[in-house]
């Protein structure tokens, strides 16, 4: 009998240890080993908020399942709360990616801020501690997505997001945005006058993150620090050497910051302004090429005009759904992939199916001529891919 309340307390002991790890790792120490290294020979397979085209955006999940698909960054909003604990997340108020409703304790937190030039009411995330916030759960942002993982899974940090890349089984870079930064620093407060942009800075120091663009420091761990505010990239440019990505909006929304339009921002004297900041842009793909009822017009010169002074053009956001795919495309994502990479020749891609991407890639440019893609060589799917396209 007391052998078997030995063993009956040890597994006991044993369920509680396990059931209080998180779901997902935190850093290990062996992260620094040898591993598959950052591919750089084609345009980068950038996770828009995970791959949230299959699970919840900013999750852990979502996170692990893009870079089994493939992913070459995983890209995160940074947000803050209350208390200062910075968080993957991309809207300020938490009302359409949480169950933050549904909790009866926090009915009385609703506000009503400016946000970017325009009044929104809702949750936010400046209102709630982090120990409040972990008692939310996420869900899946658009209704005709698969809504089985509502309610499973959690917010996350952005250490816990920068554990995820490190603890991959090869080289993953991540791709954070300094989000929404002039509503940020007027709600939080950190301790001797920091701003949100440095505890942002300081958190990537703290594990390692630093080196420009393909330096030997960068490519052991790869980071782009991207912001619509280029206030936000400017004060960051004298506290890290990483390199930073300018992202661009629709032509009819301002700065966020400065408060210019779009064409001044894509203006030829700021483009040589900025690119003594940033290694590149990221706009909207329908402003480099517009639309008009669904179909594709004639491309601008914006990418011609970033590559002339040697920055490089990632473009938001790609995605699946025939809702998403202009009429040129004929509901086929590979179509859309297809021309952004060989005739606009865009150098990254924000997408919300990292699989999807990493598949067309390793078809029409495979990184190992004995790879395997679902299934099937790509040796010979490169081949037949050549041959559908029209090559030689």
């Amino acid at each position: 009998m007391p052998s078997i309340c030995v063993v009956c307390f040890t597994l006991f002991v044993l369920f509680l240890s396990s059931s209080a790890r998180p779901l997902y790792k935190l850093p290990s120490k062996d992260h620094r080993g040898t591993k598959q290294p950052l591919q750089t020979s084609r345009p980068y397979n950038l996770a828009h908020r995970g791959s949230n085209g299959e699970f919840p955006e900013e999750t852990a999940a979502a996170y692990r399942r893009a870079i089994e698909e493939g992913a070459d960054f995983i890209e995160s909003d940074i947000l803050a709360t209350k208390d200062g604990v910075l968080i993957c997340f991309h809207d300020c108020k938490l009302d359409i990616t949480t169950d933050v409703a549904d909790h009866k304790e926090f009915s009385d937190r609703k506000r009503t801020y400016e946000v970017e030039g325009a009044n929104v009411t809702g949750f936010f995330t400046v209102d709630f501690t982090w120990k409040e916030l972990q008692i939310l759960r996420t869900k899946q942002r658009f209704p005709f997505r698969d809504q089985q993982y509502n309610g499973k899974f959690p917010i996350i940090t952005f250490e816990d997001y920068i554990s995820i890349a490190l603890d991959a089984p090869r080289v993953v870079g991540i791709y954070p945005e300094i989000k929404s930064p002039v509503f940020v620093n007027k709600h939080v407060k950190w301790a001797n006058g920091k701003k949100f942009e440095d505890v942002f800075v300081e958190t990537l120091k703290k594990y390692g993150y630093k080196g420009s663009y393909l330096s030997k420091e960068w490519l052991k761990q790869p980071c782009f620090i991207q912001s619509f505010a280029p206030t936000s990239l400017v004060h960051i440019s004298n506290q890290t050497d990483l390199p930073k990505i300018f992202l661009i909006d629709d032509v009819t929304v301002l700065t966020q910051d400065t408060h210019q339009t779009y064409s001044e921002i894509t203006s030829d004297a700021y483009l040589d302004y900025i690119k003594k900041y940033v290694v590149g842009i990221g706009p909207w793909k329908d402003t480099l090429v517009p639309v008009v009822k669904n179909y594709m017009q004639e491309p601008t010169d914006l990418v011609s005009r970033a590559h002339a002074r040697g920055l490089q053009v990632h473009p938001y956001t790609y995605r699946n759904e025939n809702k998403y795919l202009h009429f040129d495309f004929h509901q086929d994502p590979y179509i859309e992939y297809d021309y952004w990479i060989n005739k606009i020749g865009v150098d990254g891609l924000f997408t919300d199916f990292t699989g999807s991407l990493h598949n067309f890639q390793e078809w029409t440019s495979p990184l190992s001529e004995t790879g395997v893609v679902d299934g099937h060589p790509t040796y010979l799917l490169h081949k037949i891919a050549k041959i559908v396209r029209g090559y030689n």
